[in-house]
């Protein structure tokens, strides 16, 4: 509590950069529409500088406020429901450094050589903690893909466009493994155990999110290669889809709050899966059908942005610190 005001005290925490992942997934969006010709570039690259000053102005204060509190570093590291979406920081730094080198090839690569270490280094020392410190089973949720899975995949995509095959092909193991371990496990929970509290409910929206970058990374590794992988990575990301459509009626009865940016990427990333599928098969119109999804997930992210926007206006937006 804040001793002169008496209110309880806000702040900023790891699943706020989740406004920023949101933002770079949309605008990853835009930008594969556009290498397919479906879209303008201009949007994306608007889209990543708005990304850009959502994250960096959360980075500020998100470390400012940090060392004032109680364990600093230690306790946010090791917090059983906060502490995956730490990864999320250096995991949006690659993606807007992959949005750099459509620009500046050599600038984009060395930042994203900064970031997909410190994204792997944050990922084994994340997997190495839960080994040491042991996981409570019904604390976990689906928020733990992010070091390792996220991570691993979004580097894949990253080290493709970069020029690094042989790299893309490491950070595809850690990516695709960590994928079929963790998750399982995440299921396990939630299907043997009570379900997650109503302010983690969104977080189900993320295991949307793994089979369409498994996807997305697997063409970035074959340069577009449609085989028996592609089309089975395809078949579970419309399982994961069908599953969304199913989490509809749950989802209805939330209170809107900063989890809810949960729903941006991996929305995003099974609509920029999508478009693939769209111009591999070209169906009749499918141009049209392009444009449906494209300003389907950017009216959703435009719908996370109004009613942040509302919420902050009204102070019931920053999440309270314990």
């Amino acid at each position: 509590m804040n001793a002169r005001t008496n209110e309880p005290r806000v702040g900023i925490t790891p699943n706020l950069f989740g406004i920023a992942y949101g933002l770079t997934g949309l605008a990853g969006c835009w930008g594969y529409a556009a290498v397919l010709g479906f879209a303008p570039a201009l949007v994306s690259d608007i889209l990543c500088i708005l990304a850009a000053a959502v994250w960096l102005t959360l980075l500020v204060g998100y470390v400012t406020q940090v060392s004032r509190r109680a364990g600093g570093w230690g306790a946010e590291l090791t917090d059983p429901v906060l502490g995956p979406f730490i990864s999320v920081i250096p995991i949006v730094g690659m993606l807007l450094s992959i949005g750099l080198m459509r620009h500046d090839r050599g600038a984009g690569q060395w930042l994203f050589g900064v970031f997909a270490i410190v994204t792997v280094v944050l990922a084994g020392w994340m997997t190495g903690q839960w080994i040491a410190g042991g996981l409570d089973m019904d604390k976990l949720h689906p928020g733990y893909v992010l070091p390792t899975v996220a991570g691993g995949l979004i580097a894949t995509i990253g080290a493709a466009l970069a020029g690094w095959p042989g790299l893309a092909r490491v950070f595809f193991g850690i990516g695709l493994v960590s994928w079929l371990v963790i998750e399982s496990m995440i299921l396990a929970r939630l299907y043997f155990r009570g379900p997650l509290p109503p302010q983690l409910q969104p977080t189900l929206a993320i295991l949307a999110a793994p089979p369409a970058l498994a996807g997305l990374a697997y063409l970035a590794i074959t340069h577009g290669k449609v085989d028996a992988v592609a089309f089975g990575l395809a078949g579970y990301t419309l399982l994961a889809a069908l599953v969304q459509l199913r989490l509809i009626g749950m989802y209805r009865h939330l209170r809107f709050s900063s989890g809810f940016w949960a729903y941006a990427f991996p929305y995003a990333a099974v609509a920029t899966f999508g478009l693939h599928w769209i111009a591999y098969g070209h169906p009749p119109g499918a141009r049209i059908w392009a444009w449906v999804v494209i300003l389907a997930i950017t009216a959703l992210v435009a719908a996370l942005a109004a009613e942040t926007t509302a919420a902050l206006a009204r102070h019931r937006f920053l999440p309270q610190l314990r």
